[in-house]
């Protein structure tokens, strides 16, 4: 059985990541990879599932109102779910349907802890807003995660010569492998699920809310400058 160190751990990490991933989540998360891989015989797929069942205890523990609890079992989910990437990459045993269960068990994670979250604050004080709030970070979510694949579609199909070039704050950024999309899904559920609970009750809608306008003010971002580069690429066709 080969043994893998930090510097392997290091070399699987994703190219670009958010950077509440690159600076709060990924020192201990390669940390917890070597354990994981040299100690264990975890499956990426394991790992996704330990994840799942922690965000569902996350989950539960914003129900019966215990912010503080819910806020830690949510920030451990997410980091047991940065190691299986990493374990499928280093060891070479990632699969189609493990990037499936990945993806269902992080919106099984997000949609669990919104509802939570509203449910929990709403049988404690019976107000409104709490319900509304939940249902906003469901909406996100939705909106993100349809937008997303979308966008990424259009600029396959667009021809490398009219993608805007880097700037010197965009290549400042990736050389410490964060990437320029710095308020995106990530930042905005550690936002909601991490900081606002552990801020108390009444930071929760505050909190959501502004996390929310800076999720759509760089989401407009990105459509923006999809627009702008499409519209490149007619003049360039003569359209």
């Amino acid at each position: 059985m080969p043994t893998y160190s930090l510097a392997d751990v290091h070399a699987a990490r994703k190219r670009k990541d958010a950077w509440w991933t690159v600076f709060a989540v990924d020192p201990l998360a390669c940390r917890l990879a070597v354990l994981v891989a040299n100690r264990t015989t975890l499956t990426p797929n394991a790992i996704t599932g330990i994840s799942m069942l922690l965000g569902l205890a996350a989950a539960g523990a914003f129900a019966a109102n215990r912010l503080t609890a819910g806020a830690v079992l949510f920030f451990v989910s997410f980091l047991v779910d940065c190691v299986d990437g990493k374990i499928a990459r280093l060891k070479g045993t990632g699969t189609p349907f493990g990037l499936w269960l990945d993806f269902i068990g992080d919106r099984v994670r997000e949609l669990s802890c919104a509802a939570g979250l509203a449910f929990g604050q709403y049988a404690a004080t019976g107000d409104v807003a709490f319900v509304i709030m939940g249902a906003a970070i469901a909406v996100l979510d939705l909106f993100r995660y349809v937008n997303g694949p979308q966008m990424r579609r259009v600029r396959e199909e667009l021809p490398g010569s009219v993608r805007p070039p880097k700037t010197r704050w965009e290549r400042a950024l990736a050389r410490r492998r964060v990437r320029r999309h710095l308020f995106s899904g990530i930042e905005f559920h550690a936002a909601v699920f991490v900081a606002a609970p552990l801020a108390g009750a009444a930071a929760l809608v505050p909190m959501t809310a502004v996390a929310g306008a800076l999720l759509l003010g760089f989401e407009a971002n990105l459509v923006y400058r999809l627009w702008v580069t499409t519209r490149q690429a007619a003049i360039q066709r003569g359209v």
